[in-house]
């Protein structure tokens, strides 16, 4: 990402920091390898050296020591001697070996195993291995006290300890929050009173970043600093287990109310014991799975089972000589861990009072909700159960007309009425992005207009979209709160739930936008800003004053009701359909009850034991590795960018799209271009995530195929049938790359080589297919690539279905439409191609949609019940050239509701919502 070589060198430059810090070690182990072998410079050394310096003062490994060692052998040219520490300390980091090999840490020779000499740790670790971990010092002793004061945490160390960690201390708080950035192994922070304010190196790019967020570096008395720095750690990283220790009244600063976010403050004179033990406990209380934990003693247990469940304790399995296999693939410890019971030790999921209950209220401290849900059928169901729950027939929902079906679906069940909104259109892909503010905010104006703001309940949108864009979550928030101030919010995150772990994606998501706004209401300026604004507008400011201002709610009316779903399958380790509904809602205590009902209707009487365990894990590993996993799932991300779009071969028929070209300019007033523009830094991504309506996010790869004579369904086809590589959804002319927690950089060498394969195999076709050929690759690249069908919009709902709609206003009730297809003596089929559809199309009478219709790709309804079907609608289904179209029989065509059967038509939601109407 740096553009010069100083940038590199700079301890602010960890926008790539784990793989960037092993690449680090590999230059210097390779350049001492040429200098041993006669064939490099010491110079280069000396340079290779240089580089890894700084950042190594923010890690344990290697530590002061090692270093100091390293340098000793480089200055008395002792050649063989460097190269061998340098390759040691090089695999170590790599391998990770040091966390649980105390020889790792001796400056001798030691004669260890190479890379690949070793298993995963699952695989080879010891009984007695204990989880490692890391505690950041934050200290006022001089530097040449750091090798004493690390030892001396380490003296503290007892054998029955759970966890081992290794203390870095550094001496200012720049030093601080640049540790917890590039150091994802840092678990704890303990903060000394007295550290300096300025680091004693050059960090331009964080003094810039720290000033726009919060005045952090402005001078302030030492209590007032070590809290302005914990604000700043916990900004960064919220899991993290904070301690202050000061020499002076530690009652009065545990009383400030700053000091909340703070797990306990200390007198740090007489506390070395009592910080270690608390420090061990934190990372106990993050370690734990109430759910996990019971359920491994509950299959350790002998028991007799008399239940409906003859799998569980597997003896119908292992006792059978046909099923046998079964057992032997999957192992006993599941069968051993099923049941259908809730007591024992276990817990029921429908209503929670013991395990379950602790497992959901931890998840909620992790991602910051107030409460959170497991769910064990999916996302699908998440959000059927938050629509059931709070939104009634008659009540209008302002939704994205490209969401995922199961937010339709939702409505059906409700009877609530969408209002739909259109995403702006990407058509040289055949996919639509995100809705823009503006539509939003004229949706809700054009329905006050009406005299009908009353009957709008929620705002459901999708973030991120399948294809990465990301919205202003708190932009969102508060300019529709500013119009209407008890909104709910929908924030379907099924594909976004690791953003909780990054600094730089948490404020885009729905729980840290509330946060965020929460935390704004409380200041003293917020009701100033807003009457301010208020005075500005005028009494009756126009619809485009108000669409062209960026409004700000009240903070005196606002009710602050925001959910959001979680796929947490989908980007952490819990098992298929895992899921989490997340509730922010100042509101909950009234809709509660309606709630557990919508989870009575939807959940099984029957969950998965081994998939509510694997979401208390999922949450475990994400508050104690999660920072480093998504940082790792970001640098494969940017790795797979670079050697796409930079392979001179591969270059000429593949690229992977920046975010110019899936943002439009209007969108991104940063000026952002792309993750690795040339001179783009760490800091520039951020101001885009701080600023830009919308902002991509970096782990999803829109990889072009059309230019390569691929459209989107064969390409997938190909990777997974011939080189066994799976990817997410496909589009006409494109497949959707998405890295993960999971990702290697073995991955990425896998795809590359695939990619250069094929590549070179379109070069040697074209090279020797002659002339017709090469016309033919022409004409499929100009057919994927340039003839490509607009993306029909939503159109409108028949009048028979809007009849409680209002006059400009385009939401109907999708309910009666649905189920009025249920009846087959009033449907009708009209095959797509046919000359009755053209006839229909012109002359009447009008076409009805009975059902959905939703091609994949693009994977979003281009009819629901009760939409009128029109011309532009028809061609994009004639120009679609998909298998996969649900809700339509090629066949029989089009499903239709029949025109004479609609008329004078009335449903029940109608006169529920009519009577609503004339109530208010």
């Amino acid at each position: 990402m740096a553009s010069t070589t100083q940038e590199s060198h700079s301890i602010d430059h960890f926008f790539s920091a784990p793989s960037g810090r092993h690449d680090r070690w590999r230059e210097l182990h390779a350049t001492a390898r040429a200098w041993a072998g006669g064939t490099g410079e010491r110079t280069a050394v000396e340079t290779a050296l240089a580089d890894v310096g700084v950042i190594e003062e923010f890690h344990a490994f290697p530590g002061i020591e090692l270093m100091s060692v390293l340098r000793e052998k480089l200055l008395g040219d002792d050649k063989a001697g460097f190269l061998a520490l340098a390759k040691r300390i090089s695999v170590g980091i790599i391998t990770g070996n040091y966390k649980h090999d105390a020889r790792e840490w001796q400056s001798g020779d030691l004669s260890l195993p190479e890379p690949g000499d070793l298993l995963p740790p699952a695989l080879s670790e010891p009984q007695s291995y204990r989880p490692y971990f890391e505690l950041l010092a934050v200290t006022p002793a001089p530097a040449s006290r750091w090798s004493h004061i690390a030892s001396e945490f380490r003296r503290l160390r007892r054998a029955e300890d759970a966890f081992i960690y290794e203390a870095i201390p550094v001496g200012s708080l720049e030093d601080a929050v640049c540790a917890a950035v590039v150091n994802p192994d840092i678990g704890a922070v303990a903060i000394y009173e007295g550290f300096a304010l300025r680091s004693r190196h050059d960090a331009p790019v964080l003094r810039s970043v720290l000033a726009a967020q919060q005045p952090l570096l402005a001078t302030a008395d030492e209590a007032d600093l070590s809290l302005r720095l914990a604000a700043g750690l916990k900004a960064i990283r919220p899991e993290l287990d904070i301690y202050l220790l000061s020499d002076r009244r530690v009652e009065k600063l545990a009383g400030d109310p700053r000091a909340a976010m703070i797990r306990r403050v200390m007198y740090q004179i007489e506390e070395p014991l009592e910080l270690h033990l608390s420090v061990l406990e934190g990372i106990k209380a993050r370690y734990e799975t109430p759910f996990f934990d019971n359920l491994k003693l509950y299959a350790q247990r002998p028991i007799a089972t008399f239940h409906a469940l003859p799998i569980a304790r597997g003896k119908s399995v292992f006792r059978s000589p046909w099923i046998r296999d079964m057992g032997q693939f999957y192992g006993i410890n599941l069968f051993l861990a099923e049941s259908s019971a809730t007591t024992g030790g276990l817990d029921s999921l429908l209503e929670p009072t013991g395990n379950i209950k602790r497992a959901q209220e931890m998840a909620a401290r992790a991602f910051g909700a107030d409460h959170v849900f497991f769910v064990t059928n999916g996302t699908s169901t998440s959000n059927k159960m938050v629509l059931q729950a709070l939104v009634a027939p008659g009540d209008i929902v302002i939704l994205d007309r490209n969401c995922h079906k199961s937010h339709h679906y939702g409505l059906v069940l409700s009877g609530a009425q969408p209002f739909y909104v259109e995403a702006f259109p990407m058509v040289e892909f055949s996919m639509y992005g995100a809705v823009p503010l503006r539509t939003i905010k004229k949706a809700l104006l054009d329905l006050k207009a009406e005299g009908r703001l009353d009957r709008v309940k929620m705002v459901d949108l999708t973030n991120c979209t399948f294809d990465g864009h990301i919205y202003n979550t708190r932009r969102v928030m508060e300019e529709c709160l500013a119009i209407k101030p008890d909104l709910i919010f929908l924030w379907d995150e099924a594909w976004f739930g690791f953003a909780r772990w990054s600094p730089f994606l948490r404020p885009r998501t729905g729980m840290g936008a509330a946060a965020d706004i929460e935390a704004w209401a409380q200041t003293p300026d917020a009701i100033a800003e807003h009457e301010r604004q208020l005075a500005e507008l005028g009494a009756t400011p126009s619809l485009e004053k108000l669409l062209d201002t960026r409004l700000i709610p009240d903070p005196r009316a606002i009710r602050l009701r925001v959910y959001q779903t979680n796929s947490t399958h989908k980007s952490m380790s819990a098992i298929r359909q895992g899921s989490m509904v997340l509730v922010r809602d100042v509101d909950f205590h009234r809709v509660e009850a309606q709630f557990h009902e919508a989870v009575f209707t939807h959940a099984s009487t029957s969950p998965n034991q081994q998939l509510i365990a694997s979401l208390d894990v999922a949450r475990r590993q994400m508050e104690l590795e999660g920072y480093g996993l998504v940082m790792n799932a970001i640098e494969v991300a940017l790795d797979i960018r670079r050697e796409v779009n930079s392979h001179p071969v591969i270059a000429k028929y593949f690229s992977i799209v920046g975010a110019d070209g899936m943002v439009p300019a209007e969108y991104r007033r940063s000026g952002f271009v792309d993750f690795l523009a040339p001179g783009t830094r760490w800091d520039d991504q951020l101001r885009s995530m701080r600023e830009d309506e919308f902002c991509l996010d970096p782990t999803r790869m829109t990889l072009v195929c059309g230019t390569a004579g691929f459209d989107g369904t064969s390409f997938k086809g190909l990777l997974a049938a011939q080189y066994n590589i799976q990817v997410n959804k496909t589009s006409r002319n494109s497949v959707l790359l998405q890295s993960n927690i999971n990702n290697t950089r073995s991955d990425v060498a896998l795809l590359i080589s695939v990619l250069l394969k094929i590549s070179e195999g379109i070069e040697t076709r074209l090279k020797h297919g002659g002339e017709s050929e090469r016309k033919a690759f022409t004409a499929k690249v100009q057919s994927l690539m340039k003839d490509v069908p607009d993306l029909p919009n939503f159109s409108h709902f028949h009048e028979a279905f809007r009849q409680d709609a209002g006059d400009t206003t385009p939401e109907g009730d999708i309910r009666s439409a649905f189920f009025g297809a249920y009846r087959e003596e009033q449907c009708e089929y009209v095959p797509v191609d046919g000359p009755e559809c053209d006839h229909r199309l012109k002359d009447g009478p009008e076409m009805v949609s009975a059902n959905f219709v939703i091609p994949y790709p693009p994977g979003f309804p281009i009819l629901v019940p009760g939409q009128v079907v029109t011309h532009e609608t028809i061609t994009f289904m004639r120009k679609l050239d998909v298998k996969e179209i649900h809700g339509y029989e090629k066949a029989r065509g089009l499903k239709l509701l029949k025109v004479d059967s609609l008329s004078g038509k009335k449903s029940a939601s109608h006169e529920t919502g009519r009577k609503k109407s004339r109530t208010t």
